[in-house]
């Protein structure tokens, strides 16, 4: 990466709501989109960036901005369906529904047709967002500066007046995102689906005093896993990595109620033949207390990898020796610890999401290459 501008050094670092700098979030953000920074960000300014006081106004302010860019350039066209009662002859004629509106006595059809429209899904699902986020968007605490955010979304939803307004659902993104589109198409959809799953309405408090989810800490805990698959994916010279893995349990017989193992990622160094098996967690402690307030490794974590690693023992030599990492995320205290299990090594790591990016990046080849 290079080198953010010196000039900017000095200047107060702003943290999100988990206490991650906004700057190293878009970064993640930018590799759980599949997008390398430095080729996302070539030309890009990052005030927006440094000034967003938490994640909903980093998301809208760079929303804004792509836009905005958008509009300069020219919006994207795709063909829609239409249906009009027109004086010409296109697509076809709807005999029914020209009979019931008599449009023929006005010499008129009502036809179904195609028309090249920037009043396509993409241009609707943004322009849906980007007015929900001036209705509902959570802009921290500086008035002032929220205000000025609201006054920008408002304004570019005027400015879209001709996209209609849908109601939005996670299939309809993901479709999109799973068409053909440039690289700030890609990120804005991507955008609309992470401020789309933070604002999901949570379950209400049922009778069995099951608390509603924390949504942010689920979508961030999804971020977190992409963005570290893919820095590794990019990065991380000489190895494979496949994320989402899928294990099997090689049981001796057919059992339907075995649960699916699926670690985050399954790295083999080509020269070598080892195998690191690594798993992120985001949550806010890498140790829990067990009924005595003693600090612990979480024992689920801890059991799912030894599963991962034992179940897979008898493939090769490879496998047998199989290292393991639980990699969660440090924002206020960090771990990096040794457990020899077996023939099997297992990492307990933190990734300090407060250093400099650079730090971070180097933390992160350090582990897999220098500690296993």
């Amino acid at each position: 990466m290079t080198a953010l501008d010196p000039r900017r050094a000095a200047e107060p670092v702003l943290f999100s709501e988990y206490g991650i700098p906004v700057r190293n979030l878009w970064h993640m953000l930018l590799y759980a989109w599949e997008e390398v920074p430095l080729r996302a960000l070539r030309g890009w300014k990052l005030v927006d960036v440094d000034q967003a006081p938490g994640l909903d106004a980093l998301l809208a302010s760079m929303l804004v901005h792509l836009m905005q860019g958008r509009l300069r350039t020219g919006l994207g066209r795709d063909y829609v369906n239409e249906a009009d009662a027109i004086q010409s002859i296109r697509g076809r004629i709807d005999f029914a529904e020209s009979l019931r509106r008599r449009t023929f006595e006005r010499g008129e059809a009502y036809c179904e047709f195609q028309e090249y429209s920037v009043n396509e899904p993409r241009n609707q699902i943004i322009r849906t967002t980007l007015a929900r986020l001036a209705q509902v968007g959570q802009f921290g605490p500086r008035s002032e500066a929220a205000r000025e955010l609201q006054h920008r979304l408002r304004r570019l939803v005027r400015d879209l007046d001709c996209i209609d307004l849908i109601e939005l659902h996670p299939e309809l993104i993901r479709r999109q995102l799973q068409g053909r589109n440039d690289r700030d198409y890609r990120l804005m959809l991507a955008i609309c689906q992470l401020i789309l799953q933070r604002q999901m309405p949570g379950e209400t408090k049922g009778r069995q005093g099951f608390a509603a989810p924390d949504h942010d800490a689920l979508v961030l805990h999804s971020v977190y896993e992409r963005f570290v698959a893919n820095f590794y994916r990019i990065h991380l010279r000489g190895w494979t990595v496949s994320p989402q893995k899928r294990l099997e349990w090689h049981a001796k017989s057919a059992n339907e109620h075995l649960p699916s193992m699926i670690p985050d990622l399954v790295l083999q160094e080509e020269a070598s033949g080892r195998i690191v098996v690594l798993d992120t967690k985001f949550t806010p402690r890498s140790l829990i207390e067990n009924q005595w307030d003693k600090p612990i490794y979480d024992p689920s974590h801890l059991y799912q990898l030894y599963a991962y690693l034992r179940s897979q023992e008898h493939l090769s030599e490879a496998h047998h020796t199989a290292s393991g990492v639980l990699l969660y995320p440090a924002v206020q205290a960090s771990l990096s610890e040794r457990i020899e299990l077996q023939e099997h090594l297992i990492r307990v790591e933190c990734l300090d999401l407060r250093l400099s990016w650079q730090e971070i990046e180097a933390a992160l080849l350090e582990l897999i290459v220098r500690k296993l």
